[in-house]
């Protein structure tokens, strides 16, 4: 999947004009990727207008127009966009009340090693996590991590032919299982490797 490169995106004042048309496309792009696994944990898998629309919106808030700033953004976040035989995914632990998640990340260190994808028939694709720095330290875990499953040759034929496919997490105090993950999600993430 291609990169971004700053000329495909909108001026601020482009995209001042199309702001609430393009996230309502986005929203609806990102409903296909969206896996809820469990009740506290959700992967948002990035591709090219993901990371496109988080761009835009940084350098809105930012008000960043000057070239040098909007390359900034955009090496901070190309690294998000899959390279062809991988998906990407922002994974999100989500518990609403403080003490319980104060309590919770510390209990669930290392949970973002601990989470993979499998396509029926062969062996689980373990996460690689945060590439770009840690982002937890001896004491918890953050409640935001970048995940990367690469996936073989093999992997992604049986996908283009129909197999099935799986997600889940394996830690000690957070187990559970996505079988099979919904075919619209399926679809989305196929798309990855076109």
């Amino acid at each position: 999947m291609e990169k971004l490169t700053s000329s495909q995106l909108f001026s601020l004042e482009q995209y001042a004009r199309r702001r609430n048309e393009f996230r309502a496309q986005v929203l609806e792009h990102k409903s296909h990727r969206r896996l809820a696994v469990g009740p506290n944990m959700t992967w948002c898998f990035e591709d090219r207008l993901t990371i496109q629309y988080q761009v835009q919106e940084m350098l809105r808030a930012e008000k960043v127009f000057e070239p040098e700033g909007i390359d900034e953004e955009l090496d901070a976040y190309n690294p998000l966009i899959p390279d062809g035989s991988n998906w990407k995914a922002t994974l999100l632990l989500e518990f609403p009340d403080e003490t319980v998640r104060r309590a919770r990340l510390i209990q669930l260190r290392g949970v973002e090693a601990r989470c993979w994808v499998q396509v029926a028939g062969l062996e689980k694709v373990f996460a690689i996590a945060d590439e770009d720095l840690p982002r937890e330290n001896d004491e918890k875990t953050s409640a935001v991590h970048f995940l990367r499953f690469e996936l073989s040759a093999p992997m992604l034929a049986a996908l283009r032919s129909d197999a099935a496919l799986a997600a889940g997490v394996d830690h000690e105090f957070y187990r559970h299982t996505v079988a099979p993950v919904a075919e619209r999600i399926r679809a989305s993430l196929l798309g990855d490797f076109n």
